[in-house]
């Protein structure tokens, strides 16, 4: 295999001829061949070969063999021949964003439009990257109409084929369990497209892929899907709290701590418009009266998951988002962790329920002291080796995932949660932004794998 980086250029002659310098010429080893195979994406086409003298490595395209390619534009990019005797070289990697949002607007993928400008304006320096939504695939030709970002930062669209991988930004769990795109994945799936990440992680999902591994479970607090009441309350007496929270929710949402004091009853706490509740019961049985006409009798699609006391920072609990992302050799590495300490009387650390972001120094600094930098690389350890069992268990292609880890006040590590399409909301901390930078390069080198375009030199 060889892969060499060029430089594309367009011309207006009509004819089926790609001119290529005679460096290129070397690199290539296409001395004395008249035609060769170009191909982007699934789109192939034989065209005529001419040397030109120029100095450098560049491949200038005829009209027709850009049209008849879909190449999206000319600048640098990979030429990829995957074996020496083959007459087929491919350009790309072709790299699609998957996510939705209005149409007919400047904003076209809503909140996460700034998220995939930045990938695009990043992406262009090694491949060609586009972002697009499942209307925008015509499956019959084998193509989409993508949005493509120019040097102004300004979306324009393009027919290309379809891309070599998927990285999948879906924004709702709703869409993502629609018969369409089931059907859209399968369609990725049988033409051997990767398609990563391919959905949100089901809470109880995760808790029961990990029950069983020796090399993790001890991480994971005791959980237990459809708990019934029985069950809670014999919870509740041994660890004295708990949290009940829904098995697809995120962003905090629906989440209750229940609290059990032997000689003052039971209370719980909960996130109602922008304030924190706190409701205290004599009985167990008047505390699920309470649940049970809030959610219906069988509280279906609920998690209860042991209370872990954590360390505090002036006494609010802290805990920690460990963002992962798989790297161009396809190993875990952590790219970036955000402490996050709860508002005062929350349920949970979320910044939108009155949390505050701190760098994982800075938190662990004023609990561990000299020890912070043991405690830190240890915890790295833990999020790296939960991240490979996920991935050993799970039947789908991960490339990132967002952990919610604690530690205890005995220093042992928890996995309260685990996200497959992590938000990116601890990015924006001054001090976290170099990682913003470094996921969105993880993101695109783990396409480039996915891709099979290895770089092996960049001149």
């Amino acid at each position: 295999m060889s892969l060499t980086f060029c430089n594309i250029h367009f011309s207006q002659q009509p004819e089926k001829v790609v001119y290529i310098s005679n460096t290129l010429m070397k690199s290539l080893k296409l001395s004395g061949k008249k035609n060769i195979q170009l191909r982007l994406g699934n789109d192939t086409m034989l065209a005529a070969v001419k040397p030109v003298k120029k100095s450098g490595k560049h491949l200038i395209l005829g009209s027709a063999v850009r049209s008849g390619i879909h190449v999206p534009s000319s600048g640098s990019i990979y030429i990829l021949n995957q074996d020496d005797e083959s007459n087929e070289f491919q350009l790309g990697p072709l790299i699609g964003v998957l996510s939705d949002g209005p149409t007919n607007s400047s904003q076209p993928f809503a909140s996460r439009t700034g998220f995939i400008k930045q990938l695009l304006r990043e992406g262009k320096k090694k491949c060609y990257i586009f972002a697009f939504t499942p209307r925008d695939i015509n499956w019959h030709q084998e193509t989409v109409n993508g949005y493509f970002l120019n040097e102004s930062g300004s979306f324009y669209r393009r027919t290309v084929p379809l891309p070599d991988v998927v990285y999948n930004r879906l924004p709702s769990r709703k869409a993502e369990t629609s018969a369409s795109i089931y059907q859209l994945r399968e369609r990725f799936a049988r033409r051997k497209i990767p398609y990563f990440n391919w959905g949100f992680f089901n809470k109880s999902d995760i808790y029961r892929l990990l029950e069983n591994d020796n090399t993790v479970n001890q991480y994971v607090p005791e959980s237990y899907m459809n708990p019934v009441p029985e069950r809670i309350k014999d919870m509740l007496e041994r660890h004295q709290f708990l949290y009940y929270k829904p098995s697809g929710g995120s962003l905090g949402k629906g989440i209750y701590r229940l609290i059990y004091l032997p000689k003052k009853g039971y209370f719980v706490r909960y996130r109602k418009g922008n304030g924190n509740v706190l409701l205290r019961f004599s009985n167990f049985s008047s505390m699920m009266r309470m649940l049970q006409s809030r959610h219906g009798r069988s509280l279906e699609s609920y998690v209860i998951q042991q209370g872990i006391r954590l360390i505090e920072i002036d006494n609010c609990p802290i805990d920690f988002r460990f963002h992962m992302h798989k790297n161009g050799n396809n190993k875990w590495d952590v790219v970036g962790i955000g402490a996050k300490k709860s508002g005062r009387g929350s349920v949970t650390t979320h910044l939108k329920n009155g949390g505050s972001l701190l760098t994982p120094e800075q938190a662990l600094s004023r609990t561990f002291g000299s020890r912070s930098d043991e405690v830190l690389q240890n915890t790295k350890n833990i999020a790296i080796k939960l991240a490979e069992a996920i991935e050993f268990h799970h039947q789908h292609l991960l490339g990132e995932i967002g952990f919610d880890l604690g530690i205890d006040q005995d220093e042992k590590v928890w996995m309260f949660e685990a996200n497959a399409k992590p938000g990116r909301s601890i990015f924006s901390h001054p001090s976290l932004r170099s990682e913003g930078k470094a996921s969105v390069e993880h993101i695109l080198e783990h396409c480039l794998y996915l891709s099979k375009f290895r770089r092996r030199d960049s001149e």
